[in-house]
């Protein structure tokens, strides 16, 4: 269960952002992207990361892994917290949500493009990791 809610709400919190990017802050998406986002941050504090360096991720790369994945779920609950800020009526100090779900895609695509070179180069199936099981025969 903790897989596929994970999963889900990995690919939901990325289409929404990616939404949120190419139509401006639509409150729909906008409260249904921050609670998405909060609670994925919420399973990863409660429960720990799910995901690991894998055994063929090696030195520098295996001992930052797991910091890497605590600076992204830092980044998502920024921005989610952020947006249901904005949601609220208030104002953000500093850059506005549309600079915040740039940075946000930014990091997810140097995010995703570490994970496709783990996947190809090394052979460890990270992606089979966050993808549904029926895409698993794509990969």
């Amino acid at each position: 269960m903790r897989r596929k809610t994970t999963i889900t709400l990995h690919w939901l919190t990325l289409i929404l952002l990616v939404l949120l990017l190419a139509g401006g802050p639509v409150p729909g998406l906008s409260w249904a992207f921050a609670i998405c986002g909060l609670l994925q941050c919420a399973m990863a504090l409660v429960l720990g990361l799910m995901n690991g360096p894998g055994p063929k991720l090696e030195g520098v790369l295996r001992a930052a892994h797991p910091w890497l994945s605590r600076i992204m779920y830092a980044a998502l609950g920024l921005v989610s917290a952020a947006t249901l800020w904005v949601m609220l009526g208030n104002k953000l100090p500093g850059p506005g949500l549309p600079e915040l779900y740039f940075y946000l895609f930014s990091a997810s695509a140097l995010h995703g493009i570490f994970h496709l070179w783990r996947h190809t180069a090394l052979g460890d199936g990270a992606l089979r990791r966050i993808t549904p099981k029926s895409m698993h025969g794509m990969l």
